[in-house]
């Protein structure tokens, strides 16, 4: 199929009459074009031009294509944009943008779509702390941070850096860039976006599209760290500006989804390498882009931040919820986050309670909302359990279920390869039917169980290899998927020493569970587990068990157990599996290339 053909616009400023009589005669001379998509100022900056703009709005002048707009501020701006939000048909939360009328499209807040193919993201308006039509929040950059966090890449990034009445770029974009191919004037980032520059550096984008700067400027193309592609950052002019610097540009990217790991690594000849200083890293004299050789070393082993006043509301935020800690269990502010981060409302979050919900108590998005609106608990009826398994990435009734990656299927237990997985042959043993644990199940379950947990140690023994298998038990429950790692023989004694080192880090020690009286330490432990409470526990490759109780209002990482595998095996960079995330038909390759090694091994050939 051939690749999406996109305009890109910079400020229109209320010129819709000169810009879609441009955009036709491209669209006529080299098009046809899918969609264009506008960044800047899109609403006129003087009373003079609100007629023109208005005679589209309300259909007496046609937009010859879908025309994508951010940015909320200007002339007859806030009439527009309050009656498009009140209009019926924009009720529900819409990330692909609020009809204004036909053909145009109002990108608000900050989200991620799909267009033709291509993984668009967006940060839209003014910051803003009062929560004014069109303008953004934190909570908009910690929700754009979490979308980006989901598998793939992002295609193309629109941002609107408009701060305190600046208009500029996000700050450092020229850090590194050959001084010649600079226009005059912009050499100078200061008084620069540093929160667009955060989210640029952690999503990633392919492509990184910017307005307000009144100059066109289409900078080299830039390394990421930690990434295989490189970005490409374009700098557009306003409409009919004086200086005639160009203000539509073309693009025909093909999706990064459809791409080959190959393809999607190519870097030009004249690829620098990134402007923007490692995420999280100060300002100073270090080389951008480089890390702490102390915090490597620490972040190899744990890279939590268990200070109480992490998990307490900020100053002036009240008791408003982050989003990134909600979606992904950490988030990078740490105790200088102004939101709560809570272990409770994240277990509601991931039992697929909507996030404005528990934030606010409420949902504005309408009947559109596909999350829940109710707290779940214990003591569901059947009917609301079998609505869980139809949602359940892991129920085999599920539609959402990731079959293709499926190796092996038992009576009760299944096996399937990880999504995201930290290494080759990271594999999950999942329950059958929607259960909390692997604990409670009845022993013939454990047997089952066993019999897959001895298949996948002979399959690394012949490898070399040993495998430490661990669980994160909530007792508001989750479909439970015990996780097996492998990891190199002669790095195996080193897992009890890290795991408690881990611990001691949380403010905790592990209770050790070994064979006694002919039952091993898993036997003890089901024997000793208490369904009513959390627990993350670990097998080691000697038979040992680490466990440990969650109490209540214990901040327990979801990700525990793959951040302490990843810190010992100097893979820090993996230990989120968004970071190692697949193509499907990478995955099915991966799922062929282990079904046809385990084949000898396979309890349930």
């Amino acid at each position: 199929m051939a690749s999406p053909r996109i305009l890109l616009c910079g400020d229109v400023l209320g010129r819709l009459g000169q810009l879609f009589k441009r955009v036709s005669s491209v669209n006529k001379s080299a098009g046809p074009f899918d969609a264009l998509l506008c960044v800047g100022q899109f609403f006129p900056d003087s009373p003079e031009r609100l007629e023109e703009f208005v005679d589209y709005v309300e259909g007496r002048s046609q937009i010859p294509l879908p025309t994508y707009f951010i940015g909320d501020y200007g002339v007859g701006a806030a009439k527009v944009l309050l009656a498009a939000s009140k209009n019926h048909a924009n009720a529900g939360f819409k990330m692909d943008g609020l009809k204004i009328c036909e053909n145009l499209y109002w990108l608000k807040g900050s989200g991620k779509f799909k267009l033709q193919g291509l993984s668009v993201a967006y940060m839209s308006g003014r910051q803003s702390v009062d929560g004014q039509l069109g303008a953004y929040s934190q909570d908009d950059v910690d929700a754009l941070r979490a979308l980006a966090e989901e598998p793939g890449i992002v295609d193309i990034l629109l941002t609107y850096p408009y701060l305190l009445h600046t208009n500029e770029w996000p700050s450092g974009i020229t850090n590194r860039a050959t001084i010649d191919d600079m226009p005059s004037g912009i050499s100078d980032s200061s008084g620069s976006d540093p929160t667009v520059a955060e989210l640029v550096a952690e999503i990633k984008p392919r492509y990184h599209i910017a307005g307000t700067k009144g100059i066109f400027y289409a900078r080299e193309p830039y390394v990421n760290v930690d990434a295989v592609h490189v970005t490409r950052f374009l700098g557009l002019a306003s409409v009919g500006n004086k200086d005639k610097q160009k203000f539509l540009h073309a693009i025909s990217p093909t999706p990064a989804s459809s791409m080959s790991s190959s393809e999607i690594s190519v870097k030009p000849s004249n690829t620098t390498l990134s402007p923007y200083t490692y995420v999280g890293q100060t300002t100073d004299a270090k080389e951008p882009g480089k890390r702490d050789s102390d915090s490597i070393s620490d972040s190899q082993y744990w890279r939590y931040d268990v200070s109480q006043k992490r998990h307490k509301s900020g100053a002036g935020e009240g008791d408003k919820l982050c989003f990134k800690f909600l979606s992904s269990g950490s988030c990078l502010r740490g105790e200088k986050c102004n939101f709560r981060h809570d272990m409770e409302a994240r277990e509601q979050y991931r039992r697929g309670v909507c996030f404005d919900f528990l934030n606010k108590g409420k949902c504005e998005r309408g009947p559109d909302c596909s999350f829940k609106h109710s707290l779940q608990g214990e003591g569901e009826s059947h009917t609301q359990r079998s609505s869980r398994s139809k949602e359940c990435w892991f129920c085999l009734s599920s539609p959402n279920l990731e079959s293709h990656l499926i190796v092996s299927i038992g009576g009760n237990y299944y096996c399937a390869l990880a999504k995201g997985p930290l290494v080759p042959d990271h594999v999950l043993i999942i329950p059958i039917e929607h259960s909390p644990n692997t604990l409670s199940p009845p022993q013939e379950y454990d047997i089952e169980l066993k019999r897959f947990q001895n298949s996948i140690r002979m399959y690394h023994k012949k490898q070399k290899k040993e495998v430490v298998f661990f669980e994160w038990i909530s007792k508001r429950g989750t479909h439970a998927n015990l996780q097996a790692i492998p990891v190199p023989s002669s790095r195996a004694n080193a897992l009890q020493s890290i795991f408690s080192l881990a611990a001691e880090k949380l403010g905790f020690k592990f209770k050790t569970l070994t064979s006694h009286n002919s039952a091993d330490g898993r036997e003890t432990l089901r024997a000793e587990f208490d369904s009513k409470q959390s627990l993350f526990y670990v097998e080691l490759p000697d038979g040992a068990v680490l466990s440990h109780k969650v109490e209540e209002n214990e901040a327990f990482p979801a990700q525990f157990g793959r951040e302490v595998v990843a810190g010992l095996l100097n893979m820090a960079d993996r230990a989120d599996w968004r970071n190692c995330a697949l193509s499907k038909e990478e995955e099915r390759k991966m799922a062929e290339d282990f079904n046809s090694r385990f084949q000898e091994f396979d309890p349930n050939k």
